[in-house]
């Protein structure tokens, strides 16, 4: 009894992790683009990422066999508790290191690592690798590849039909009052500096200004529509990734008996709601300003391809990481635009090469203990 109480709070912990690494990568581009602030992306991100959790209970079943462990490793040993919570906390604490240093990694290449890494250590080198292949690797590694080059595409395509509709691009200048400190005739010290108003233009690097569209198209404001779909397809990216990511974590507490999917799924949605709202700050500074500079076009079209290929991959059961498509799907935007921002990307790929093991260890490591002292 007491290993599964343990599996359960293993389990929100991951769901919190999840939360935290993972709800603002659908809304960073809302974020980055300057289209909205971080707070109200968040609560964009929160609402649509719990509305796809639930929506996980009908439409995803396929995710919760694959991550269940089983044809990884024997069944004895994939109905574990020791086994299946050695794999939620190695995943939770990879992932919550990575969230409080700001990388934005993948849950679920840390599950696929954990699993490996518990399993190893249960039974060895009989780890059924051609499993682990076919159901795991090959997805994680061709999703980013597929969503760059998507992504360079689309926005090609995008940015054509903007110049042949005739929509061009402005920028604002800000003007407004300032407080400024104004010398005072006053003889005393106390009193030789005074507060005033003035009217200040705020001159400013390009990167940090406002872009906007200006013209029409289909009869509406570029600008007004472009922000809406936006906003839209920020909100579809973070439902698939509730779509996609809920019932792989939920696989891990369907031993617990008296716990059916649906409140397993529950649970796990409103673990990810609390990580997101609480702990998302430093992963969305890294994807919103740090990868590439975009304006609102750029940020809709990275959104669009995250969305599309998430809830395809969800459809057919396949385990890509959000994580991997979105970054991906940024890489491509910068890529075409000459603005990424080499270092930070390349600092992001190691973050994924050592996901894994570092996943692996912390779960070998847990499963070794755990057999320890419950045994």
């Amino acid at each position: 009894m007491t290993i599964l109480i343990i599996l359960f709070l293993a389990t929100c912990f991951l769901a919190y992790s999840n939360g935290a690494n993972d709800n603002f990568k659908g809304v960073a581009t809302l974020f980055g683009s300057k289209t909205t602030n971080y707070r109200n992306a968040i609560r964009w991100a929160t609402i649509t990422t719990f509305a796809g959790s639930m929506a996980s209970i009908f439409f995803a079943h396929a995710l919760v066999k694959t991550f269940s462990g089983k044809g990884l490793v024997p069944d004895a040993i994939s109905i574990s508790p020791e086994f299946l919570t050695a794999v939620a906390i190695g995943c939770a604490i990879t992932v919550m290191v990575a969230t409080v240093t700001g990388f934005p990694i993948s849950t679920t290449h840390s599950l696929t690592g954990a699993l490996v890494g518990a399993g190893f250590v249960a039974i060895g080198t009989k780890v059924n690798l051609a499993v682990l292949g076919n159901s795991f690797f090959l997805p994680l590694l061709l999703s980013p590849f597929f969503a760059t080059a998507f992504a360079s595409i689309l926005y090609i395509i995008f940015r054509s039909v903007r110049i042949r509709s005739g929509i061009t691009k402005e920028w604002c200048l800000c003007i407004g009052e300032q407080k400024v400190a104004l010398p005072s005739a006053q003889p005393t010290v106390a009193l030789a500096v005074k507060c005033g108003s003035t009217i200040d233009v705020t001159i400013d690097k390009r990167e940090n200004c406002v872009e906007m569209y200006k013209g029409h198209f289909l009869g509406m404001n570029s600008q007004t529509m472009l922000d809406y779909l936006h906003f839209c397809s920020a909100g579809v990216v973070s439902f698939a990734r509730g779509l996609n990511d809920t019932p792989k974590i939920v696989a891990l507490i369907l031993l617990i008996k008296g716990l059916s999917i649906h409140w397993g799924m529950l649970a796990v949605a409103f673990g990810m709601a609390a990580g997101g709202l609480l702990n998302a700050r430093k992963v969305a500074e890294t994807m919103s300003n740090k990868i590439t500079k975009l304006n609102h076009g750029q940020g809709f079209t990275a959104n669009l391809v995250t969305g599309i290929l998430v809830i395809f991959a969800s459809k057919f059961g396949m385990p890509v990481s959000t994580t991997h498509v979105s970054v991906g799907s940024l890489f491509g935007i910068g890529l075409t635009t000459g603005r990424i921002n080499t270092r930070i990307a390349l600092e992001v790929l190691l973050s994924w090469l050592i996901t894994l093991p570092v996943a692996a260890i912390f779960s070998g490591c847990t499963y070794w203990i755990l057999c320890r002292l419950m045994g």
